[in-house]
């Protein structure tokens, strides 16, 4: 597989936000990040579709799928290394693979489609679009917002992907969230944290130092 597209191994529970356009996906991953006082991976896409537009006035074609996977497993595998025992993921591979899939006629590159099979997350959260429709430069066919979650929805289930499905208003979403993350925490041994490594840091040169001032006065 392509390593740019591989998903580094750190023991975490990566959680994915999974669905159409406009359905609270940022909006709930802010949210995640803040309860686990960890780092949420913000959609790469977003940025380099942007700048796109920007500067070329275009939208997503073929040829970006693949650069845009690239910076985004790059983008998470980064943040990994600063998460909190919870890595919150605004989207994934698996997601890019189903745009592919539905924008380009059902083509997918295959080292693409090797990876969004491969790398792997604990949790899903599939979000519905009983959310308001918001317009900006990149989104488009809110007609087909129905056909797009089928779509996510589908692949969860043809991958046996754990996932839940999340609708109603940012409180209920959030609370249905975080009762099925806290499940998957308590099972979980050893999980990695960001924060207790720079602790454990500290305290290793806090002992080196101090054993050198107490060297210091051994006359």
């Amino acid at each position: 597989m392509e390593k740019k597209l591989r998903q580094k191994s750190i023991n975490l529970v990566k959680v994915v936000l999974f669905g159409p356009e406009s359905t609270g996906k940022t909006t709930l991953s802010t949210q995640l990040a803040r309860h686990y006082n960890t780092v949420w991976a913000p959609e790469f896409a977003r940025e380099y579709l942007q700048d796109k537009w920007n500067n070329e006035r275009k939208t997503c074609e073929q040829k970006d799928i693949i650069p845009i996977a690239k910076g985004q497993m790059k983008l998470e595998n980064s943040l990994a290394k600063k998460a909190d025992k919870v890595l919150i993921c605004d989207t994934d591979l698996l997601e890019t693979k189903v745009y592919s899939e539905e924008y380009y006629g059902g083509f997918v590159d295959p080292e693409l489609d090797k990876a969004a099979k491969e790398n792997q997350y604990d949790l899903y959260l599939l979000t519905y679009i009983d959310t308001p429709w918001e317009a900006d430069d990149l989104r488009d066919k809110p007609e087909e917002r129905l056909e797009m979650f089928t779509a996510f929805e589908n692949a969860l289930k043809k991958y046996n992907k754990n996932y839940i499905l999340l609708k109603g208003d940012k409180e209920t979403r959030l609370k249905e969230a975080t009762t099925a993350i806290d499940k998957l925490i308590a099972e979980k041994d050893d999980l990695f944290s960001f924060s207790d490594s720079l602790l454990d840091l500290d305290m290793h040169f806090l002992h080196q130092n101090t054993g050198d001032l107490g060297n210091s006065f051994d006359y």
